[in-house]
């Protein structure tokens, strides 16, 4: 049960996002829940609690809050990334996401797609960020880590 079966997102104090970004971010959810992978490594000589697990993320003082739980909602661990790994990968995606968001709306396929490569490459980024911020702390699938990134950058965008 290496698995996230609840996601919650406090963003509390931050600004609202965008309707699309709001989309991005309900998508994120839906499709994390659908298909995940998240093992928590053994510490200190003691088995990693079994999941399936819940998850909180949030931004507080400036930082990543990833607060584990299990299903039944007993405290598994707590990590707190700092988001200055993130910050030029983040930039990035919400600048090409707007790209995005302007295409759809007015330009052919063809140009669309070549936005939307370009989109996937930066994510692909953030997924790698991501899971290397979790090293030794929780191991990721690349699929998990690019839905989780999706949910950083939308919290991340009102910070």
């Amino acid at each position: 049960m290496t698995r996230i079966c609840h996601i919650e997102i406090d963003d509390t104090g931050l600004p609202a996002p965008s309707p699309e970004m709001e989309q991005e971010r309900r998508v994120a959810v839906f499709d994390l829940l659908e298909d995940n992978s998240l093992t928590l490594p053994d510490r200190d000589g003691r088995a990693a609690p079994e999941g399936p697990y819940r998850l909180l993320l949030a931004i507080r003082e400036r930082r990543l809050v990833v607060d584990i739980s299990q299903e039944d909602g007993t405290k598994v661990t707590e990590f707190h990334l700092s988001l200055g790994p993130f910050r030029q990968v983040i930039k990035d995606y919400d600048q090409i996401c707007q790209s995005y968001f302007d295409a759809v709306k007015r330009l052919p396929p063809s140009q669309i797609e070549a936005i939307d490569m370009a989109r996937r490459g930066i994510h692909n980024e953030g997924a790698r960020v991501l899971q290397e911020r979790l090293e030794g702390k929780a191991e990721i699938d690349l699929d998990t880590a690019r839905r989780l990134f999706t949910l950083i950058s939308v919290l991340n965008h009102g910070v």
